[in-house]
């Protein structure tokens, strides 16, 4: 015959583990919303080009912005998000946003602010959705084909700042 305190004893663990987890994801939760509060996340899921300047390190980026020639015809999404889909815009401003916040937090950055290669991959899908009238006849005859970067020859028309050439693949 079994012991009827196991069963009861098992239920205890239980529920003091259910009660460690439920305590330690409200933590975070918290954690999470008072930082999203605090850096005025809130700011970034809009449009606004000036919520890119909140962080000290984007703010040369904004002021050559307005001295760009896109300046009336292209906020920071509009070249810094994929125009596929809204999931894939948001998923890009995540990613963005927990890696910005993660350097900016750390003081793990590169001062001027670099682009990484998957957002700079981005920004030349956005050069080309939007100006394919105009290259279609520069892109590769091959898929795979290597292009120049839009920004290897247009390095100020976004930001008044130079970029880095680059070459991207697969375009």
């Amino acid at each position: 015959m079994s012991d009827p305190a196991k069963p009861a004893a098992r239920r205890r663990g239980q529920t003091w583990l259910a009660l460690a987890v439920a305590v330690m994801c409200g933590a975070l939760g918290g954690l999470g919303t008072f930082t999203f509060g605090y850096g005025e996340g809130h700011a970034y899921l809009g449009n606004n080009p000036a919520s890119c300047a909140n962080c000290h390190v984007m703010q040369s980026f904004y002021d050559s912005w307005q001295k760009s020639s896109h300046h009336a015809v292209a906020v920071c999404n509009d070249c810094h998000t994929p125009h596929d889909s809204l999931l894939a815009k948001y998923l890009v401003k995540a990613d963005n946003g927990f890696f910005h916040s993660l350097a900016f937090t750390t003081g793990q950055f590169k001062d001027p602010i670099q682009i990484k290669p998957r957002n700079a991959a981005v920004v030349q899908h956005a050069c080309l959705d939007c100006h394919k009238q105009l290259v279609n006849h520069m892109l590769p005859a091959q898929e795979g084909g290597d292009m120049l970067s839009c920004v290897h020859c247009h390095a100020s028309v976004g930001h008044a700042q130079t970029v880095a050439p680059r070459r991207h693949e697969g375009y």
